[in-house]
């Protein structure tokens, strides 16, 4: 397994300056006597809110509580001991004193924070993209390097398909063609409408006995998505900008919920753009599942897989073993990792 990339010195003092101006920011840590606390139990992150995290447990579905400042790191999904005030006052029930040790973590880099968690314990990733805004290969292929690095299985979901007759043919060959590429390599595809019940089944099917958490970019319908499937949450909606053409954040935090048929649904924010700056090229390359039975058979050790000679991914290529569309947006992928980011000043103002 390739090491991760080593951030700069840069880098890490923004990590640390940012860490240190939330930890400023916080609410001051609740010092609680032990004598006001009940025994020690069982909880799972629902979402959490700077030092307040809400909670569920087997009987009750929604509780508030303060986090102690020695749990580092905390995210939706994540298992917890805490212990309830004995005379609970406001509406904080209690105090999270612990994380338990997580089966899976999806995170994603951010160019101030590092590396950020977004969802712990989960074993199923529906990667979401959409008829609109533009359907994006680049996209899902990022998320499924992000499902091979951790371990946890992805399917991809087309939705709003009740659009595809709205698309020019061109445009309409371009997503089949895609859906096909992921089909091929062995992928779980669903095409659906959040407007379309019916187009649901099975969606629905999938989500039994799972852990799963929705991730896509901004405005290709998770919120929606999670309505439908979920009809008793609310969860907030957006539209597609007039002016960009690109979905309006919606979601804020990830939130779990429970699926009355069994199993558990997150809903992540939505992001404009998903990096993985944090991993090595050769990381990425493994994490490409149909280029594995090629890696380490190029001439050369070094080789960036673009016109070296005796390039083993090429051979395959032109051998028709592999997809042209896998290979192009790999080296997308490897260019826009190498890209220099943009400084604080260049950013400032924008939403993330």
């Amino acid at each position: 397994m390739a090491k991760q990339r080593r951030l700069n010195k840069g880098q890490l003092r923004r990590i640390k300056s940012n860490q240190e101006k939330r930890i400023q920011r916080a609410e001051l840590e609740i010092e609680v006597e032990d004598a006001a606390l009940d025994a020690s139990e069982s909880g799972i992150v629902v979402s959490r809110f700077g030092q307040q995290a809400i909670i569920c447990t087997d009987t009750e579905a929604a509780l508030r509580c303060h986090i102690r400042r020695a749990v580092d790191s905390l995210v939706c999904g994540d298992e917890v001991i805490w212990r309830r005030f004995k005379q609970r006052s406001e509406d904080v029930a209690g105090v999270i004193e612990a994380v338990q040790p997580r089966r899976s973590l999806l995170s994603r880099p951010d160019y101030y924070d590092g590396v950020k968690p977004v969802a712990a314990n989960v074993d199923q990733i529906l990667i979401v993209s959409s008829v609109l805004p533009a359907f994006s290969s680049q996209i899902i292929d990022r998320y499924l390097v992000a499902c091979e690095d951790i371990g946890v299985t992805p399917v991809i979901i087309l939705n709003k398909a009740d659009l595809l007759t709205e698309l020019d043919s061109e445009q309409r060959q371009e997503i089949d063609h895609a859906l096909t590429v992921y089909r091929d390599i062995g992928y779980q595809v669903l095409e659906v409408s959040a407007k379309q019940p019916d187009s649901l089944h099975a969606l629905q099917q999938l989500l039994n006995s799972h852990v799963s958490i929705v991730v896509g970019q901004s405005g290709v319908g998770k919120s929606s998505l999670v309505n439908a499937l979920l009809p008793d949450i609310d969860a907030d909606v957006g539209a597609i900008s007039d002016n960009s053409g690109l979905g309006q954040h919606t979601t804020t935090v990830a939130t779990r919920y429970v699926v009355p048929t069994g199993g558990v649904l997150i809903d992540s924010p939505g992001i404009r753009e998903f990096a993985l700056w944090h991993l090595e090229p050769e990381r990425v390359a493994w994490c490409y599942i149909d280029f594995r039975p090629y890696l380490g058979q190029c001439k050369f050790r070094d080789c960036k897989h673009q016109d070296d000679p005796g390039c083993a991914l090429h051979e395959a290529l032109e051998a028709g073993d592999l997809h042209s569309l896998r290979l192009y947006n790999f080296h997308k992928i490897i260019e826009s990792m190498a890209i220099k980011k943009p400084s604080r000043a260049t950013t400032r103002g924008k939403k993330t």
